[in-house]
């Protein structure tokens, strides 16, 4: 069955990637003693807000808005790829989480604990692949670290990545509530699926 996206979806998508990209911006780097440049970002707020709001296809919000900001910076821009990958799944399992509960009597209807666990789904998400990125990928390829150095070295992430994450799971929820009910109380009604 073929979907069209109607135009106010697709520039609500073009919003949101836009928005996913400047708050890249608003970043506060955390100094760790072993490699790498954990830092806290609203990004991660918006990649959860875009799958809360669009369903699944919020994942290509999350993950071109996150892939672009990093071909800005030379620190990143190698491994935009990857990020498009893991910010867009980030937003992906939001989205599939949120549309997931969209049948029988609760059909329509945004709910804090469907927005609330959507969330926590499209955090662990993002945070499982990264920490295997970072183990594969920064550590044992590139970094050429043993298995138990790259799994230490992984370790300095977990305080950013958790307060990251809190952070999302807190914010994104009432975000999306709230900007479903502007958006009803304008006459738009966005889809999720």
């Amino acid at each position: 069955m073929k979907q069209k996206m109607s135009t106010q979806r697709l520039a609500f998508l073009g919003m949101m990637t836009a928005l996913v990209f400047a708050g890249n911006y608003a970043r506060i780097v955390m100094p760790v003693p072993v490699g790498g440049v954990p830092s806290f970002t609203l990004a991660n707020i918006l990649c959860v807000l875009s799958g809360l709001l669009l369903g699944p296809v919020g994942g290509l919000a999350s993950g071109l808005g996150s892939a672009l900001y990093d071909l800005t910076n030379p620190l990143w821009a190698a491994e935009c790829w990857i990020t498009f990958l893991t910010k867009g799944a980030m937003g992906l399992m939001a989205g599939v989480a949120v549309s997931a509960g969209r049948r029988g009597p609760e059909a329509g209807r945004a709910t804090y604990g469907r927005y609330l666990l959507s969330a926590v789904a499209g955090c662990l998400t993002y945070y499982v692949l990264y920490y295997l990125k970072d183990f594969f990928y920064n550590g044992m390829l590139l970094g050429g670290l043993q298995p138990q150095a790259a799994a230490v070295t992984l370790l300095a992430f977990v305080p950013t990545s958790l307060f990251n994450g809190g952070v999302a799971v807190i914010a994104a929820p009432p975000l999306a509530l709230a900007i479903r009910e502007a958006l009803k109380r304008s006459g738009l009604r966005l889809k999720t699926a």
